[in-house]
């Protein structure tokens, strides 16, 4: 008498190699083999991280000096002792708590909106078959190629019948679906989400919800991390749409706040840096939160399956 299959160990190994060549993908599991670096490579990043973070380094040494030393030549390259006090002035001249509270909100709401409806679309134009896929990626691409110019007097004329000029989701709700974070989960899952392990994860009677919360959001969380940070960047830099959205002074974000420091006859640019500097500081805090994440999605994006 033959053996009788057993669809379940059928089923677990299904899931035993989606998750094998998952591991590969990411760098990891037995047939991977890593290899240390040489000290040219630390030696070279080393120079990297250097020239990268001197622009800041000098912000700091410009924001701690007066403006009379700023436009001397040479300028200054070690600290002063007047960095509190800019800060402090900085700080109450362009109102920066409240620009930052702001800035906060609009950056994380757009950040969070962003990962999350382009983790579903990159899941969809990735694994999931419907009938004009290929067309609606394309239209999507499309998109990218549009400059944003175009739509600033319709999407004004929107938020202005809306009744949103000088508020918050003026700034937020046009942000919230972005065509290349769309692109770039698509091309991520593509190549970190097996087929077999959603097909496995069928089998076992998971749905699509299901399969979203345990398959594709653990496997494409490097990638969210990296969109994430990319599209709270973004939007907290971003400075043209929301000195034209937020017409008055009652709800700026930093960018808007830290223009009006350089305003008037003669503007003191010491102040400018401090304004500045506290504007990036919690950009650093997001990268320090995020950079395991990150790292760990470049170097799963490294890694040939």
């Amino acid at each position: 008498m033959g053996d009788v299959p057993d669809p379940a160990a059928d089923r677990r190994g299904q899931l035993a190699a989606g998750r094998a060549a998952a591991d590969v993908r990411r760098g990891e599991g037995p047939g991977v083999t890593r290899r240390p670096a040489g000290w040219p490579t630390y030696l070279v990043l080393a120079l990297f991280a250097a020239g990268s973070l001197f622009p800041l380094l000098w912000t700091a040494i410009a924001a701690s000096v007066t403006s009379t030393r700023l436009a001397q030549s040479p300028p200054p390259f070690w600290f002063g002792g007047n960095l509190l006090r800019n800060l402090r002035i900085a700080w109450t001249d362009a109102a920066l708590g409240t620009a930052l509270l702001n800035t906060t909100v609009v950056a994380g709401t757009v950040a969070a909106g962003t990962v999350l409806f382009a983790t579903l679309a990159g899941f969809a134009f990735a694994r999931l078959r419907f009938r004009g896929r290929n067309g609606l990626l394309v239209v999507v691409i499309a998109t990218m190629t549009v400059p944003p110019q175009l739509s600033v007097v319709p999407l004004y004329l929107l938020i202005a019948e809306l009744g949103w000029t000088d508020r918050l989701q003026a700034v937020i709700m046009p942000a919230l679906a972005s065509a290349f974070g769309v692109f770039f989960m698509r091309q991520y899952l593509v190549q970190a989400l097996p087929a077999e392990l959603v097909e496995a994860a069928r089998v076992d009677g998971a749905g699509t919800w299901r399969v979203l919360w345990h398959v594709v959001f653990p496997a494409a969380r490097p990638a969210m991390a990296v969109l994430a940070m990319l599209t709270f960047v973004m939007a907290w830099n971003d400075f043209f749409w929301p000195v034209i959205a937020l017409t008055q002074s009652g709800s700026p974000t930093v960018q808007v706040a830290l223009a009006g420091l350089g305003r008037g006859y003669v503007p003191d640019q010491a102040v400018v840096m401090a304004g500045a500097l506290l504007g990036t500081l919690p950009l650093l805090l997001v990268f320090v939160v995020l950079g395991r994440q990150i790292v760990g999605g470049i170097m799963q994006g490294a890694v040939k399956g």
